[in-house]
């Protein structure tokens, strides 16, 4: 037996197997389908029903598809002027073309286009039943439109109203979807009638390429507009740019010719001239100094170009040379003391002389030279120190003239640029391309596109399982009974004793020989001797183990007394005492039955219907328990019935009175077990007032009936009955549900290999 400690650490928890939590889990799972298979298939083919009456009944509706290319061309000229060139290629923007395609605007003009609102094809579409259901509930529900009254509406305001709701339709009917990456968008409008699904989704893709136009063809006018004020604005700037160049240069006297100033011109100028004095200074003042060398060294073969080009030089130098070769030749045949020679040396002398002199002259003029070239270097000199200054001067103010010419330049170009892009502009606009074609035409579709009846009959078999389910889990959820006889020792925390299962009951008539009839034990159906009956049954071999667990845990020798109880009315605790009192009395035993339930007697009920006296009268009057006693012929079973003519006030007192102890000493004396049928716990206080003068206790359960929780605050509703609990019976089993709630390895597992131990008949 099982302390409450004990039973409270196993309550709700499974002992894990050899083969892990999976494989209980699995076995869980398989026995919920077999308990609840019937359910799930009901639903299933409820779903299954109902799903082919949606079919029969429901509307076809066709689906036609148009496709679009969103061209990917680089001609926008608003994306130009914008600096962002053609459509950006991401899924964002063909995102928002999905976008544009849906909008009311579009719908709009398919409506307007196509005169949906006069078009009875399209205003009244035929409804499905399901559709009409929903329709309803739906005006139910609206409780605001139960109190509204509808105002009168004009004509133009009908039409409106009539045009939205067209509108509303046809964005509800309608699907705009991008082709997986690609920048293709299908088109998809769904109808009752295949050709005007055809019609609107050819008319969506035109409509919408209308509008790409449109758009292209605003945008383009309001881009010229804009440029056309953009090119009035830079043409005053870039005129007033040159203008303050202009008035710049006057002011400062930046005059240029050939794009560049006067004054650097000047500069130049007067760098290569003084570069051009410089050379020619070093030229006279070389000539100069090569003739004055000659003179100094008084050399007559020296040669200068201005002497070689001297007449009187050269008739001088010929002159020398003749007489200098014939004095050479008097010396030599007459001596150089000749009187001949003597003259022409004196002759050669005047001579050396005239030439010299002549040299002189012309060294004079290279000095000159000389002079003038230095002077005109040194006005060279000057006039390049001025313009140097000037050009200084003109290059810090030059500084401000160039940011206005880089000014007047910019202007200049965008007034070029903004008045080109004017021209395409204007051209665009008198003939603008779209960037989206048509690469796909709808056609009548031939098939209905819904409801798809795969579809439907797959999802009907789904939705049928998922409730099925639904209901089958609630169900084992609610099922909190108790069904195997783990659920017992987990929950109660005493031994299981075995099961009972459910028997037939039938009247059942005995007639006897004995002339004190009234005496004897009168059994009103057959269930009230089934045990005895069917000896070899699981019932009656139930009812030994119940003996065999009383033994084991009576503390006493000799007389057990035992109490039957259960946890409400009508759980079979009557039918298990007499039963079990009956099998202790066929195996030889001295057993009396005492009916101890004085509010609703069933013991007696179903022994002693004849009975006029009993319990009460030996409480209350004092009679001798053999006087009052019934017997049973076969089995010598003593039976104490509780005769209850009116109701008993005061019933735990009396079982807990001396008058009763004094009935279970004397039977102890008497009988080898006393069986007492006590009424249940939970309505009434009487078991636990005879509690102390037990020795043991049966718990009867209903099996599939009794509520684990309430079976458990029962049995642990007093300490004593729940120490001399000798273990718990579940009664009332049904055999063939029972095979559902077994376990691989369990006692109910292996059911079938005791019917051969098992004989009913």
């Amino acid at each position: 037996m099982l302390s409450p400690d004990k039973v409270g650490s196993d309550v709700g928890h499974d002992m894990p197997d050899d083969d892990g939590a999976l494989a209980i889990d699995v076995e869980r799972v398989l026995a919920v389908v077999r308990r609840q298979w019937r359910l799930v298939m009901l639903c299933v083919l409820v779903a299954i029903v109902l799903g082919l009456i949606y079919l029969l009944t429901a509307v076809p509706y066709f689906t036609a598809s148009t496709a679009v290319l969103i061209d990917r061309s680089k001609s926008d000229i608003v994306n130009q002027l914008s600096a962002i060139g053609s459509l950006a290629d991401d899924e964002a923007s063909v995102l928002s073309q999905v976008q544009i395609m849906r909008s009311e605007t579009i719908a709009g003009a398919v409506v307007d286009k196509l005169k949906l609102t006069e078009a009875p094809e399209f205003t009244h579409q035929p409804a499905s039943p399901l559709a009409m259901v929903k329709g309803f509930v739906r005006t139910f529900v609206n409780a605001a439109d139960w109190f509204s009254s509808t105002p009168d509406l004009s004509d133009a305001d009908k039409a409106e109203r009539d045009r939205l709701a067209a509108i509303e339709t046809l964005q509800s009917n309608m699907a705009v979807d991008r082709v997986d990456r690609s920048y293709v968008l299908r088109i998809d409008y769904t109808s009752p009638d295949p050709a005007l699904s055809a019609r609107i989704a050819n008319t969506i893709a035109s409509t919408y390429l209308l509008d790409k136009l449109n758009s292209k063809y605003d945008a383009t006018r309001r881009a010229s507009d804009w440029l056309l004020e953009r090119i009035d604005e830079l043409k005053e700037k870039a005129l007033e740019s040159d203008l303050a160049v202009q008035r710049f240069r006057a002011d400062n006297g930046l005059v240029a010719a050939g794009g560049q100033l006067m004054s650097d011109q000047q500069l130049s100028e007067l760098n290569s001239q003084l570069i051009l004095a410089r050379a020619d200074t070093a030229k006279a003042k070389a000539r100069y100094e090569r003739i004055k060398s000659i003179i100094d060294s008084h050399r007559t073969d020296a040669i200068v170009d201005d002497v070689l080009q001297s007449s009187i030089s050269n008739d001088l130098r010929r002159k020398y040379l003749e007489a200098s070769k014939l004095e050479a030749d008097i010396s030599g045949r007459l001596g150089s003391n000749h009187i001949q020679a003597v003259r022409l040396r004196r002759e050669m002398k005047e001579y050396e002389r005239l030439m010299f002199e002549e040299l002189g002259r012309i060294a004079e003029s290279y000095q000159s030279d000389v002079k003038v070239a230095e002077s005109r270097e040194q006005a060279l000199d000057t006039s390049v120190a001025a313009a140097q200054g000037v050009t200084v001067t003109a290059s810090e103010t030059q500084v401000q003239m160039r940011e206005l010419e880089r000014t007047a330049d910019t202007y200049k170009n965008l007034y070029q640029t903004f008045l080109q892009r004017y021209q395409e502009a204007t051209q665009q606009q008198s003939f603008p391309i779209t960037d989206a074609r048509v690469i796909g035409k709808a056609s009548a579709p031939s098939r209905p596109s819904a409801p798809s009846k795969p579809l439907v009959l797959v999802l009907s078999v789904l939705l049928g399982g998922l409730v099925g389910s639904a209901g089958a889990a609630f169900r084992e959820f609610r099922d909190r009974y108790f069904r195997t006889n783990e659920q017992v020792r987990q929950t109660l925390g005493v031994e299981f004793l075995g099961m009972a299962p459910i028997v037939t009951s039938r009247k059942r008539i005995e007639q006897s020989d004995d002339r004190d009839h009234t005496q004897q034990i009168h059994k009103s159906d057959s269930i009230s001797s089934y045990a005895i009956d069917h000896p070899m049954s699981m019932f009656a071999e139930t009812l030994r183990s119940a003996k065999i667990g009383v033994d084991l845990s009576s503390r006493t020798t000799g007389c057990k007394l035992v109490g039957i109880v259960s946890s409400l009315p009508s759980e079979g605790k009557s039918t298990i005492a007499v039963n079990f009192a009956s099998l202790l009395a066929m195996q030889g035993a001295r057993v009396l039955l005492i009916d101890a339930d004085l509010r609703n007697p069933g013991a007696t009920r179903a022994l002693g219907r004849h009975a006029e006296e009993g319990l009460l009268e030996a409480l209350l009057d004092g009679r001798s328990v053999r006087d009052l006693a019934l017997m049973d012929p076969k089995t010598k079973l003593a039976f104490l019935p509780a005769v209850v003519t009116r109701r008993v006030l005061h019933s735990s007192e009396l079982l807990a009175s001396p008058a009763m102890n004094g009935i279970l000493q004397n039977a102890r004396a008497l009988f080898d077990y006393v069986i007492l049928d006590l009424p249940p716990l939970l309505p009434v206080v009487d078991a636990r007032a005879i509690a102390p003068k037990l020795d043991s206790f049966l718990y009867v359960v209903e099996w599939g009936r009794t509520s684990r929780k309430a079976a458990k605050s029962a049995l642990h509703l007093d300490e004593t009955i729940y120490g001399k609990c000798a273990g718990a019976i579940l009664n009332k089993v049904d055999e063939d549900k029972m095979k559902l709630y077994r376990a691989y390895g369990s006692n109910e597992y292996y059911s079938s290999r005791y019917a051969s131990y098992y004989q009913e008949a």
